[in-house]
């Protein structure tokens, strides 16, 4: 299974097989000069309807899009949708948010969208084992570099790779990545925008992964 990060909060998965999911597709503008995406899937997931990440229209191929709380499957994969929030008033200041759960290969990924606050124990149990988890870590519009560490912590995840920081085409008053990664062991640094995983070679102490943004 690979996982192609295209910038922001947008991964690319492809299983083995070539199916192909993508996460929360942005459109240029507003903040956002990564380039536009151009790809194509088979599903893609939506966590909420801001423009940073609900650009499904650009993506090719007639994938299905997957909105909202709930069980959906595509091709054999089964997408679990948790209600969440992108703030820590219950959505009151940025509406609601949908962290989605799916499993590649015998993997299991975990991408939390634009949370804004620690998950309860409900959310936790709801989204169950988690060997991957695409964690933002920005703040101000999501969760912090010290909050992104206590939820990574809570899911228990193998590996973290960090999303939704300010680059060099994020201009967002957001944290760069290296608050997050600030005294934090395991650190795998990448001059790639795509890593390869296997379930049987899954780290056994947590791993950060740093990608570089493909666009």
């Amino acid at each position: 299974m690979k996982i192609k990060w295209l910038g922001h909060a947008s991964f690319l998965v492809t299983s083995e097989e070539g199916n192909k999911i993508i996460t929360d597709p942005y459109s240029v503008g507003g903040g956002i000069s990564y380039a536009p995406i151009d790809e194509s899937a088979d599903a893609v997931t939506v966590s909420h309807d801001h423009g940073d990440h609900n650009n499904y229209r650009a993506i090719k191929g007639s994938p299905s899009i997957i909105k909202g709380a709930g069980i959906s499957k595509v091709k054999g994969t089964e997408f679990k949708g948790i209600a969440s929030y992108h703030d820590t008033v219950k959505g009151s200041q940025r509406g609601s948010n949908i962290i989605f759960c799916f499993t590649v290969d015998g993997i299991n990924i975990c991408h939390l969208g634009d949370l804004g606050h620690l998950l309860s124990p409900k959310q936790i149990t709801d989204i169950g084992p988690v060997d991957i988890v695409l964690i933002p870590v920005g703040g101000y519009y999501t969760i912090d570099a010290e909050q992104a560490t206590a939820v990574s912590q809570s899911l228990k995840a193998k590996v973290v790779i960090p999303m939704h920081y300010r680059t060099t085409r994020c201009d967002y008053p957001i944290s760069q990545v290296e608050e997050f990664l600030t005294g934090k062991k395991n650190v795998r640094r990448l001059n790639t925008s795509q890593v390869e995983f296997r379930k049987e070679e899954l780290p056994e102490e947590i791993e950060m992964v740093v990608l570089q943004h493909a666009l």
